[in-house]
This record gives structure tokens, sequence and C-alpha cells, in this order.
């Protein structure tokens, strides 16, 4: 118990972080609009223990974070036709189609460059959560409800990829994000019925 707490005090800001990190996901579960400035904490003291740590590339994606963070909030309060607030709804078949051709071609590329530019043993994997996590961020921002598909798909690879690096605390977060997206995915699917019931 003092190893985790001597643990826990010489990385204070990274265990705040992934606290922030689990209130976000299951705020956003719950379709509760204070998952956003949780996640910007949370993103946001994830560039200070990136830039720390000098993972530059991690530290871009959560600047990016940073920006979807501040658009899913306003979207979430202001956006729609009547500016009320978008409401859950499905994506077009076109669209979906789009996003994972998007995904996967970007993917491949990205993981190319990671394969030819850095000494990565997992360039693939490690381009396909980033690239996908991207996706499934945006589509958050718009109460996309297959926003939650893609980070169970995420979840599942990265628990994955992390047991394999030997990061077991990532392993057992991301083992969390993954049954919060799996009833973030349940949650969502009973509001949107109850809306267009409603509607």
């Amino acid at each position: 118990m003092q190893e985790i707490i001597s643990y826990l005090t010489a990385n204070y800001i990274e265990a705040v972080s992934t606290f922030f990190g689990i209130v976000c996901v299951y705020l956003n579960a719950k379709e509760n609009i204070w998952a956003w400035p949780t996640g910007i904490i949370s993103v946001g003291l994830g560039i200070i223990i990136f830039l720390e740590y000098k993972l530059y590339g991690d530290m871009g994606l959560h600047v990016v974070y940073v920006i979807l963070g501040f658009y899913g909030w306003y979207n979430w309060l202001y956006g729609g036709k009547q500016h009320e607030g978008v409401q859950i709804h499905r994506s077009a078949k076109t669209e979906l189609y789009g996003f994972l051709a998007i995904g996967t071609v970007t993917s491949l590329v990205l993981g190319y460059v990671l394969e030819k530019n850095t000494d990565s043993d997992v360039p693939y994997f490690d381009a396909l959560t980033t690239v996908f996590s991207l996706i499934a961020q945006y589509q958050l921002t718009k109460k996309i409800i297959e926003n939650w598909l893609i980070w169970i798909a995420v979840d599942v690879v990265c628990v994955g990829l992390y047991f394999y690096k030997g990061l077991y605390i990532y392993t057992f977060l991301y083992f969390v994000y993954l049954i919060l997206a799996t009833m973030g995915y349940l949650n969502w699917k009973k509001l949107m019925f109850r809306q267009e019931a409603v509607y």
C-alpha cells in the first residue's frame, strides 16, 4: 500500500489525469455535458506529462483532443439547426463508410511512416489506435452513436497492445475504458430510442 501511495505521490499529475479521464468517459456514457471540461483537464495534464517525457507525438495528439474538447462542449450545448445542442443520432451509411475508408488509409500511411522513421515494433497498431481514436472523438463531439463502437474496438486493441508492451497500469485503464465504452453504447442506444419516441 505504501508503494502505491509513493508512486501516486511521485506521479500525481498522471494520477489526476487518469482520474479525470475515467470520470470523463463515464460522464460521456451518461450524455452529461460535464464530460467535456473533465476531459479537457485530463488531456491538458496529459500534454504536460508527454512534454516532460519528450513524447511529442502523443503531446500533439492531446493538443488536438483539447481543441476537440472545446468544440464538443460547444456543440453539445449550442449545435444543431436550432442551436439547442445536438441530439444522439446514427451516422449515414455513406458517412460511416467514409470514416472507415479514411481511417484505414490514414492508418496504413501513418503506420508505414512510423515503420520507416522510428524504432517502433508495433507501428501499424500504434497508427491504427491513434487515427481511429481521433475519428471516434470527432464523432463523439457530434453525438454520433457509432463513436462508441469505434472506441470499443480501439480499447480492445489498446488492452492487447499495452499488455504486450508491459504497460500494465495502462492495460487496466483501457480495460476500464472498454467497460465504460460498452456501457456508453448501450446507454446512448436507449436514450436515442427514447428521443426518437418523443420526436
